[in-house]
């Protein structure tokens, strides 16, 4: 089980340093976390683990969340990122 916290805590850690404005895709968080490879994992955490930012993170394409779409662009709206159908087409990347 510690993999799964040391997971978890790295996950989280990149996930509370992303800035307004800030997009990532669910494998660039994995990658940074020293993950690489897991991002259905982070999407599975997003999910499950309540005040993380998951509104800031999208697919490689920039597609949003499907079932909180209208949310999660709202959000992203109010931080200056772009968003139009559904997917983010102009924001600051995480480097």
């Amino acid at each position: 089980m510690s993999g799964d916290r040391d997971f978890t805590e790295a996950v989280i850690a990149v996930l509370e340093a992303l800035e307004p404005g800030t997009v990532m895709s669910y494998g660039e968080v994995a990658a940074e976390a020293g993950f690489p490879g897991a991002a259905r994992a982070v999407g599975n955490l997003l999910r499950t683990t309540p005040g993380l930012p998951w509104w800031r993170v999208v697919t490689t394409t920039g597609r949003l969340v499907p079932h909180a779409e209208a949310e999660q662009a709202q959000r992203l709206r109010a931080e200056g990122v772009a968003v139009r159908n559904g997917r983010v087409i102009r924001s600051r990347r995480r480097t």
